[in-house]
């Protein structure tokens, strides 16, 4: 891991809850923390950190990929797999074409790939074959991958169909956006996006700001637009906090540049919201545009106006598509299922099971 394994996120929180899990499940289970730097700044780290080192006495060896300037060299005789929630290099960062050859340089080497949506797989696999090449022995997909989902672990919101209903025809309209004030989540773009809307609304931003200079940005944002007195940035909120802002919500909306797989969206409708998220990345996974949501644009404000004007203006297609999110919360596969994927992917690896001649993929 890179970094503090206690850091506040959805990548992290998986991270320990499938450590957790594993160990429920009897596997022995050590966590390794490697620094972690502004980018690309770890690859300083690759000649003094070799992977051999946390490898001694271990059947399988799991990267999370955030971590991978370090081990872009990556040299070892335990099997070795990395768990990717995302691709930096499909951030769309000015630092793209750099994450992508170090990128492709890491993952060209593991073993197999853990990821927790379909599109982060199709990312890592079409990575690698790049790397590969067409007449590569490998063959055209490179690196077996699993899709091994996040579930909701936060809330258990019972929410019923005609709590959806009634609280749809209520005003003001509310709009609520789960995640850190960054750049990549695009707040800025939300916030001009609600400037424009008709009508009585209020938008609540919770998440950490670990950018101080971007959040003072934001306010400013809201200042120039004039919708200061609407918006609130509450910073990091407790579970308990954080669900009675999701009941009393309409839409959540988080016009992300990219999202691995988008845990935000799926806790939104386990409380009946639908989303207003990026097609970039694993939200397709979770919403049908149209029925459980909107995916709009990983640029641009107006799709994401648009989408939250349709959805104040017209408070019937807001509670079914509420009620349809809803379902789509309920029918997502239980964490206990993505543990044993997960675990039997691995065995898989060690046993020499899962061969480079086709990838393995639970979409």
């Amino acid at each position: 891991m890179p970094g503090d394994f206690d850091t506040t996120s959805g990548g992290f929180r998986y991270d320990r809850r499938l450590v957790a899990s594993l160990r429920d499940a009897g596997d022995e289970v050590t966590v390794h923390s490697v620094p972690w730097r502004r980018y690309p700044f770890g690859l300083a780290d690759a000649p003094r950190t070799p992977l051999a080192r946390f490898a001694s006495g271990t059947d399988v060896v799991v990267v999370d990929e955030l971590a991978h300037p370090t081990f872009v060299a990556l040299e070892a005789e335990t099997p070795v797999v990395a768990l990717v929630h995302h691709l930096r290099c499909d951030e769309g960062r000015a630092d793209a074409p750099l994450a992508r050859a170090l990128e492709r340089r890491f993952l060209s080497r593991v073993d197999a790939a853990v990821c927790t949506s379909s599109a982060t797989a199709r990312s890592v696999r079409e990575l690698v074959s790049t790397a590969l090449g067409p007449g590569s022995a490998d063959g055209p997909t490179g690196v077996p991958t699993v899709v091994a989902p996040p579930t909701d672990d936060q809330f258990d919101p019972d929410v019923a169909a005609a709590e959806i209903d009634d609280r749809a025809a209520a005003d003001p309209f509310r709009v609520v956006f789960v995640g850190s004030v960054l750049p990549r989540k695009r707040p800025l773009a939300l916030v001009d996006a609600l400037s424009g809307l008709e009508g009585e609304w209020t938008a609540t931003l919770v998440g950490p700001q670990p950018d101080a200079t971007y959040a003072d940005r934001v306010r400013r944002r809201c200042r120039r637009r004039g919708v200061t007195e609407r918006v609130t940035l509450t910073g990091p909120l407790s579970t308990g906090e954080l669900a009675g802002v999701l009941r009393r919500s309409h839409v959540l909306a988080l016009p992300s540049a990219h999202e691995g797989f988008g845990i935000a969206a799926l806790e939104g409708m386990g409380f009946g919201l639908p989303a207003v998220v990026t097609h970039s990345g694993g939200a397709t996974d979770l919403v049908t545009h149209g029925e459980t949501g909107v995916l709009v644009p990983p640029d641009g404000v107006g799709a994401v106006y648009a989408a939250l004007s349709t959805l104040a203006s017209d408070r019937d297609r807001l509670a079914r598509m509420g009620r349809a999110a809803l379902e789509r919360h309920q029918a997502h596969p239980p964490w206990p299922e993505t543990v044993a994927r997960v675990r039997a992917f691995l065995s898989g690896v060690v046993d020499g099971q899962a061969d480079r001649q086709s990838a393995v993929v639970a979409e």
